[in-house]
């Protein structure tokens, strides 16, 4: 099989959420570069929109499809995979990348609104949308769900603590949506980032001196961008990926592995 074989993606339809910015848009314009039809998500048409134009003319073809949905409904959640379908068929694959984080600080701190907003949308959201695909996945025997977790899953906070629950709980999502779906033919995986330079990750790394004092400390010397996370995206979707299920691919410039370091 040769390279070009194992990450093609032509005739694939992909549903990406949280796709108008930061690591979504970076896969859907990936997937879309390696042949997908790719439906763009986020709460936003407009924003949207904007990442759909764009991948077009790029493309030079009609590569992808714009479909705002605010994932904390579950029925914009069905909505957004009933109009994919309505416009390119049922989805081969699912990149469940949109997460909320709104609280930030000490959980004795957190409201129950807060917590409750966390786990609906980084959690409950990708179980709903996981099985409101996975029905057409199992019948033709292929599918791949990529579920978007982070480094947080591994590690306990003091500042983000209720999200890294939502994120080591993603990881046990995808183990156990594999084990159930395996027999399908349909693959389920995480990828976890470290800290990419993301309008969600803002607050981490806007800071020049924050940013300095922190990599520092990394091997890699540096802050992920959002084309860092994209590939892994493309291999867990693509037939390079076909043998792999319920695992979960760190990508984190080092972060882990260099904390004994600190």
């Amino acid at each position: 099989m040769s390279d070009q074989t194992l990450f093609n993606l032509t005739g694939k339809v992909a549903v990406v959420t949280g796709a108008s910015r930061g690591i979504g848009e970076a896969i859907a314009r990936r997937l879309a570069q390696h042949g997908a039809n790719v439906i763009v998500s986020s709460r936003k048409l407009d924003a949207c929109q904007k990442v759909v134009d764009d991948i077009n003319g790029i493309e030079d073809r009609e590569a992808a499809f714009a479909v705002p949905c605010n994932i904390a409904h579950k029925e914009d959640l069905q909505r957004l995979v009933d109009e994919t379908k309505a416009k390119w068929g049922p989805a081969d694959i699912l990149v469940a990348n949109a997460a909320v984080n709104p609280h930030y600080g000490p959980s004795a701190d957190m409201s129950d609104e807060h917590f409750d907003k966390i786990l609906t949308c980084n959690v409950k959201a990708t179980h709903w949308l996981s099985h409101m695909v996975l029905p057409d996945m199992r019948a033709r025997k292929d599918g791949a769900i990529v579920i978007i977790s982070s480094i947080g899953g591994y590690v306990g906070s003091n500042a983000i603590g209720a999200y890294n629950i939502s994120k080591a709980a993603d990881l046990q999502l995808a183990r156990n949506l594999a084990v159930e779906c395996g027999p399908d033919n349909v693959r389920v995986n995480c990828i976890c980032p470290g800290v990419v330079k993301t309008y969600f990750a803002e607050a981490l790394w806007k800071d020049p001196k924050m940013e300095k004092l922190m990599t520092q400390q990394l091997p890699l010397r540096r802050f992920g961008e959002p084309d860092d996370i994209a590939g892994a995206a493309v291999f867990l979707a693509s037939p390079a990926g076909r043998w792999m299920t319920g695992q979960s691919m760190i990508i984190d410039g080092g972060t882990l592995i260099g904390m004994g370091a600190l």
